[in-house]
């Protein structure tokens, strides 16, 4: 007897393991989906510039990172209402500095390692969240991030099918013109943004479905039901947080399992299963670091990370 829905998440034309280096842009749902391959030792880079919810801004980002763009003094503007720092209209609040130089510095710095990890990258998620764009009112761009400036200094609007469609293969190209030969991936955030309402929160959600279907022939990319998991799978409130809209523990785990099977051959997996159970002992918490017993624990522990090195070709446990 089947007791709900499942959906169908065939086998990708590629494959994930431990020499593939993979990329996640996007939305909350990718840091959390990126930390959970990031805790099993994969090869990963998450978000350089910060989270970023809507396709138009992300594309302001992977632009920016392909075209190898140098930061400088008309990309940032400092906060006068509140603490005096730095920011970036593109980028989260983690690159912003006590001053222009530094915030500059850290900006292309992103800029340098993720050009990089792209140029060699096996795979790239793109995770988006929500139609809604917020652009500044004096010049039309549009932010990732407001950094709690005054409200007044921007409109906010939910970008059209088209816009969207637009946006994701600009994505696409801007990726392909680092590394015509990486896997992108595109899916959509199964968080809903009630603070919008539900009736726009499923136009918007409904509008990336739209574009994402529009644009996945021409950008030569695939699609991850990860929304459907948990619309039609995990429907239950049991698998969201305290506050009804994050997805809980479990549940973020169920959609990485639902990856792994996807992305993942047997012996991955096998191997994903060795290192959980190493980094669990690993991270065992220690009283005494002086104690004898401590040290030879710390020498058993250096030694299975070797052979565990030896066993899956590229882990690296450092």
């Amino acid at each position: 007897m089947e007791l709900f829905t499942r959906v169908d998440t065939p086998k990708a034309g590629f494959e994930i393991d431990y020499t593939s280096r993979i990329a996640f842009f996007g939305s909350c749902f990718a840091d959390n989906i990126s930390a959970q391959f990031t805790a099993r030792k994969f090869n990963v880079l998450a978000n350089p510039f910060g989270t970023v919810y809507n396709p138009v801004s992300l594309e302001s980002q992977v632009k920016a990172i392909a075209d190898g763009k140098v930061f400088g003094e008309d990309d940032v503007f400092q906060d006068t209402r509140c603490d005096g720092l730095w920011h970036c209209w593109d980028a989260h609040s983690s690159l912003s500095g006590a001053t222009k130089e530094e915030c500059i510095g850290k900006l292309n710095a992103a800029t340098a390692q993720a050009r990089d990890f792209l140029r060699k990258a096996d795979a790239v998620f793109i995770t988006l969240g929500t139609a809604f764009v917020y652009y500044l009112k004096d010049s039309g761009m549009p932010v990732s991030n407001c950094h709690r400036q005054d409200p007044n200094l921007f409109t906010r609007r939910m970008i059209s099918v088209d816009e969207a469609t637009e946006a994701i293969r600009e994505i696409a190209t801007s990726i392909r013109q680092l590394n015509r030969n990486t896997h992108i991936v595109f899916t959509v955030s199964p968080l809903r943004h009630m603070g919008d309402g539900a009736h726009n929160n499923t136009l918007s959600k409904a509008t990336l479905q739209l574009a994402i279907n529009k644009a996945l022939e021409e950008a030569n990319a695939t699609y991850f039901p990860s929304y459907e998991i948990v619309m039609d799978e995990l429907r239950d409130y049991r698998f969201y947080a305290d506050d009804m809209v994050h997805l809980s523990k479990t549940a973020e785990e169920y959609i990485f399992e639902q990856m792994t099977e996807t992305y993942c051959d047997s012996t991955t997996r096998e191997n994903m299963a060795k290192v959980e159970k190493f980094m669990k002992m690993a991270n065992h918490r220690i009283q005494d670091e002086s104690s004898p017993a401590t040290q030879e624990f710390k020498k058993k522990i250096a030694v299975q990370a070797a052979e565990l090195e030896k066993q899956i070709p590229g882990l690296s446990l450092r």
